[in-house]
């Protein structure tokens, strides 16, 4: 309770108390009836019963002491209730839901509620969001803040079986569609320059002729047709550094019997990035978004040569926007306003990187200032 309203309690407490203590001058009535009673008493004309006065002063006296009593527990109880009325969020656990800071997570920035799961195909871009970035708050701004976070934000649907998998093998097969995309996109060794041997190693089928080695070829040396930011997010720690640790992710994933009694698995997600220069006394906050669309396969092994458990990728395409274009180093470069590598200037119309309902294709440039295909280098609207 802060200090100002607690010595008011005190004050009023001790002014209530006073006033139940003072003795009070008996009105011209009530001496009247007590000289009354004084007189026959005195005649003997009140009954013993009287005398043993189980209602009378005694009662009076009890009844004070009462008041008295409640005075002092109904003020600061009153006081409470009062307070709690004023902040619910006092509560502890906060029963009411009223704790903004429980929404965003920690900083002071204005509260926001977040989105449900993306159960369907978005058919229009986000609304604006208010807020700039800061280190505090580095989703302010942007439709990201009410993304979930990381891993939290790929719901897989329910599994049934489907073709030549039962009911089990289609959830194993969308676990494992989830541990790609956590792995490629979320994992904070793959963000910082690491192999992510969880997606080569136990995701990805061995079996499927060159992807795998190509993939590990690319990340040992990167170039434009071989660049692994096709499959991988990726950032130069002596260029940037991660602003807290959350990534917001925004997206769906689907499945429904292929050829052949196979499974085929679609994801379709949106990845937000808070960076800051690698100097670590610099306050400067920007965001790279990248989308990802990915069909992946799980292969009867009865009728192909499929390692079982493991995924086969049929298609991917990717969409970056602020990252440096043409710069092919196998990691994504935020425009920083403090500078930093640039690549080709952002040309053509300006799209939202946050419009999921949007298709994206190797063929239309990317929605972003990201070149990490063949097409152009686009322009944004906001990150």
């Amino acid at each position: 309770m802060p200090d100002d309203v607690w010595e008011r309690f005190v004050q009023d407490s001790e002014r209530d108390i006073r006033i139940s203590q003072a003795p009070k001058e008996p009105s011209a009535r009530a001496r009247m009836v007590t000289e009354r009673l004084r007189q026959q008493d005195a005649r003997g004309e009140l009954p013993p019963a009287w005398r043993a006065d189980p209602v009378g002063q005694g009662a009076n006296g009890r009844r004070a002491r009462r008041r008295r009593v409640w005075t002092v527990i109904g003020i600061p109880l009153a006081l409470a209730v009062a307070v709690v009325a004023m902040k619910p969020s006092l509560l502890p656990g906060d029963p009411f839901g009223t704790d903004s800071a429980a929404v965003m997570g920690s900083g002071s920035g204005p509260a926001v509620s977040p989105l449900p799961a993306e159960t369907a195909p978005e058919t229009a871009a986000p609304g604006s969001a208010p807020g700039s970035p800061t280190l505090d708050e580095p989703f302010a701004g942007s439709p990201a803040a009410r993304y979930a976070d990381g891993a939290a934000g790929i719901v897989l649907p329910e599994a049934k079986a489907v073709g030549a998998f039962s009911k089990e093998q289609v959830a194993g097969a969308l676990e494992q569609s989830r541990t790609l995309l956590v792995g490629a996109n979320v994992d904070r060794g793959t963000l910082l320059g690491d192999t992510p041997e969880t997606v080569l190693g136990e995701v990805l089928d061995p079996k499927q002729p060159e992807f795998v080695d190509d993939l590990r070829s690319w990340l040992r040396k990167p170039g434009r047709g071989h660049d692994p930011l096709r499959f991988f997010s990726r950032f130069d720690q002596d260029e940037v550094r991660l602003v807290g640790d959350v990534v917001k992710t925004r997206g769906r994933t689907t499945f429904e019997g292929g050829k052949d009694g196979a499974l085929d698995i679609h994801v379709d997600y949106t990845f937000v990035y808070a960076l800051a220069p690698a100097d670590p006394d610099s306050g400067e906050v920007a965001r790279t978004i990248v989308r990802r669309v990915i069909d992946l396969r799980l292969l009867d092994p009865a009728k192909y040569e499929a390692t079982p458990g493991r995924l086969a990728v049929i298609r991917y395409d990717d969409d970056i926007a602020n990252s440096a274009c043409g710069v092919y180093d196998g990691f994504l470069h935020p425009r920083l306003a403090s500078g930093g590598p640039t690549g080709a200037p952002p040309s053509g119309p300006a799209v939202d990187p946050y419009d999921r309902s949007r298709d994206i294709g190797d063929d239309d440039g990317g929605a972003g200032d990201g070149d990490s295909g063949e097409g152009s280098c686009g322009s944004v609207s906001r990150t």
